[in-house]
C-alpha cells in the first residue's frame, strides 16, 4: 500500500517566531498581502503584533476582518473580493482555524477560479493549480489548520459543514508563534487543547493510521497531557503555551494525512445547526466516542493511557483502555469542558437533523467502528 504524506514547505516554530516574516516574504517574492483575521484580534492587539512586523519593514498589506468564528461561503468569496481589490499576491492568515480555513479558501478559488461557487470545493475537489501563497500564523493551539491540507466551510443555504480536502491548500509557510496566544482566554485554550487532542486521538485511531503517524500522534497526546493544564491555568508561562503550539501542530502533521473519525463527524454538525465552537463540540463528544470504538482499539488504547499520564502495569488491555477514556474526560473535565449537549441549548428533537448530516460528514467513515445513523442518534442522545 502506498502512502503520502504533506507537510508545509517551511515552519517556524518559537516565541517571537513572527519576526521572521520579513525573511519569508522575501523568498516568497511577496509584493502585497491580505491579511486574513477577525475582529476582534485587532480589537485585542493580536493581529497588531504581526502587521507592525510589516509596517517595521515597510511591506504593504491590506486588511480583510470580515472572518466569522465558523465561516461561511460568504466569507470566502468575501474574501476573493478583497484579495482581487488590493492587488495582493499573497495571504497572511492570522488566527484560529477560521481565519486560516477563510484564508485556504480564499487562496484556492482566486488561482482555481473554476471552483469560483465555493460550494464545489467540497469533499476532495480536482483543483489544478496550489493556492495563492499563505503563512499562517496561528493565535491558538488546536486546529493546526497551519500545517493541514483540509479546510471547513459552512454552506449558508444547506446549513451544512462542507469539508474540502485538498494538497493544494496546505500554507505555503507555517509561523507558530507563542507569543500570540498568550491573551487567549480560559475557555478558549481549554476548548482549543481538547480539539488538538482529539485531533490526536482520532487520528492515531483512524482507519487510514500508519507507523509515521503513529509515531507523531502518541507524542501529540503526551504533550498536551503535559501543557494543557499549565497553558489555561498559567494562561502567561511561555513553557505551557508553547508547548500546546507545538503539541497541536504535531497532532496536524499526521491527521491531515491519515483523516479523522466520528467524533468530528458528529461535532461538525454541531458548528453548522447550532454554531457550537468546533473545540467544544469535540471536546465533549470525545470520551463517549472513545469507549462506543474501545473494543475496536484495544490494541491502541492502552498506549493513549500511557501517553495520558496513566500507569498501566498489570492491567489488561480492556481495562488500560478504560483508563484511557477517563484520563480523557477526566481532563475535559478539569479545564471546564461542557459535559452535556443540553448545556449547550441542544435539545433531544434535535437528534434526528444532527445525525442526519454526521452520518454522511467525510470523517465519519474513518472512525475505527463503522456506525449506522441509529448509532449516531444513541451516542448524540448518551450525551444529551
Amino acid at each position: 500500500m502506498v502512502q503520502r504524506f504533506i507537510l508545509n514547505e517551511v515552519s517556524y516554530f518559537g516565541p517571537g517566531a513572527r519576526k521572521q516574516l520579513p525573511e519569508v516574504i522575501g523568498r516568497l517574492n511577496g509584493k502585497k498581502a491580505l491579511v486574513v483575521t477577525d475582529k476582534g484580534l485587532i480589537q485585542f492587539g493580536v493581529a497588531g503584533k504581526v502587521t507592525e512586523v510589516l509596517d517595521e519593514n515597510s511591506l504593504p498589506y491590506e486588511v480583510f476582518s470580515e472572518v466569522k468564528p465558523n465561516p461561511t461561503v460568504s466569507n470566502v468569496k468575501a474574501g476573493v473580493e478583497s484579495f482581487k481589490k488590493a492587488g495582493a499576491d499573497y495571504i497572511i492568515a492570522i488566527g484560529g482555524g477560521s481565519a486560516m480555513d477563510t484564508a485556504k479558501g480564499i487562496g484556492i478559488v482566486v488561482n482555481n477560479p473554476e471552483f469560483a461557487d465555493v460550494v464545489s470545493l467540497e469533499g476532495c475537489a480536482p483543483t489544478k493549480h496550489k493556492s495563492v501563497p499563505v503563512i499562517a500564523l496561528p493565535t491558538t493551539a488546536g486546529t493546526a489548520a497551519e500545517t493541514t491540507i483540509n479546510y471547513v466551510i459552512i454552506d449558508e443555504e444547506k446549513k451544512k459543514k462542507m469539508v474540502c480536502v485538498d494538497p493544494n491548500d496546505i500554507p505555503a509557510v507555517a509561523v507558530i508563534d507563542a507569543e500570540l496566544m498568550y491573551s487567549l482566554p480560559k475557555s478558549l485554550t481549554a476548548a482549543t487543547g481538547l480539539d488538538a487532542l482529539t485531533h490526536a486521538i482520532e487520528g492515531y485511531v483512524t482507519k487510514g493510521a500508519w507507523e509515521m503517524s503513529d509515531m507523531f500522534e502518541i507524542e501529540a497526546i503526551r504533550m498536551i497531557n503535559k501543557y494543557l493544564r499549565t497553558a489555561v491555568f498559567e494562561p502567561q508561562n511561555p513553557e505551557g503555551r508553547n508547548g500546546m503550539a507545538v503539541a497541536q501542530y504535531i497532532a496536524g502533521m499526521a491527521f491531515s494525512n491519515v483523516g479523522l473519525g466520528l467524533v468530528h463527524g458528529m461535532a461538525h454538525p454541531m458548528g453548522s445547526l447550532f454554531d457550537i465552537p468546533h473545540g467544544v463540540a469535540n471536546a465533549l463528544l470525545l470520551p463517549t466516542i472513545m469507549e462506543f470504538n474501545m473494543p475496536y482499539c484495544l490494541d491502541k488504547f492502552p498506549k493513549v493511557a500511557e501517553a495520558m499520564g496513566v500507569d498501566i502495569t498489570g492491567m489488561s488491555q480492556e481495562e488500560a483502555s478504560k483508563a484511557a477514556c477517563e484520563a480523557v474526560r477526566a481532563l475535559a473535565i478539569e479545564v471546564g469542558i461542557p459535559q452535556h449537549l443540553s448545556e449547550l441549548g441542544i435539545k433531544e428533537s434535535d437528534i434526528p437533523a444532527l445525525a442526519e448530516q454526521a452520518i454522511t460528514d467525510v470523517c465519519t467513515p474513518g472512525n475505527p467502528r463503522d456506525v449506522t445513523i441509529d448509532d449516531i442518534k444513541a451516542l448524540y442522545a448518551k450525551v444529551l
